[in-house]
C-alpha cells in the first residue's frame, strides 16, 4: 500500500480531475474543491446530475458524459452517493478516487473504498484536497497538522 503523501502526489499528477458533488450553491465545498484546483491550474471537470452550468462552467450528469473521461474523481458527494460514483469510476477506468472528509463522515462510505480498491483504483478515504493543493490556505495547513497529530489523516492507497 502507498504511503498518503504517494497517493496524494499521484492523485494531483493527474491530467483532469473531476469533482462529483458541485453545486449550484457556490458555498458549497465541493465548489471550493472545484475552484482550489481550477485556481492552481488542474483540468478540472465538475460533475452534478441536476445542472448544466457550474461556477459559470459546464457540468456533466455523470462520468460516462465527460469527453475524454478523467484520471481522477474528487467525491464531495453526501455519503450516499459514494457508492455510486464509485461505481461508475470502475466503469470508465478511473485510476484514482479521493472522498473527501472534514470533520464526521464526509463523503468517506467504507463499501465504495474497498469495491474501488478491488478495482484497482488508488483511493484515498478522507482529508480535503485543499489540505494539499499549493498554496495551501493557513486554515487547510492548520487541519492536516492537527489530523496529523490526532492520527485522523487517511492511510494510503
Amino acid at each position: 500500500m502507498a504511503s498518503l503523501r504517494e497517493s496524494v502526489r499521484d492523485f494531483l499528477a493527474s491530467e483532469r480531475i473531476a469533482v462529483a458533488g458541485v453545486s449550484r450553491d457556490p458555498r458549497q465545498i465541493s465548489n471550493a474543491i472545484y475552484r482550489k484546483l481550477k485556481g492552481a491550474g488542474y483540468s478540472v471537470i465538475a460533475l452534478n446530475p441536476k445542472t448544466d452550468r457550474v461556477e459559470g462552467d459546464a457540468c456533466y450528469p455523470s462520468l460516462r458524459e465527460v469527453p475524454g473521461g478523467v484520471q481522477a474523481v474528487v467525491i464531495a458527494t453526501p455519503p450516499e452517493a459514494t457508492l455510486d460514483v464509485a461505481r461508475e469510476c470502475i466503469a470508465t477506468g478511473v485510476r484514482h478516487v479521493w472522498m473527501h472528509r472534514s470533520f464526521g463522515q464526509g463523503s468517506v462510505s467504507e463499501e465504495a473504498a474497498r469495491l474501488c480498491r478491488e478495482n484497482g483504483i488508488r483511493v484515498i478515504a478522507g482529508a480535503c484536497p485543499m489540505m494539499y493543493v499549493a498554496p495551501v490556505d493557513f486554515a487547510h495547513a492548520c487541519m492536516r497538522t492537527v489530523l496529523g497529530w490526532v492520527g485522523r489523516l487517511p492511510s494510503g492507497a
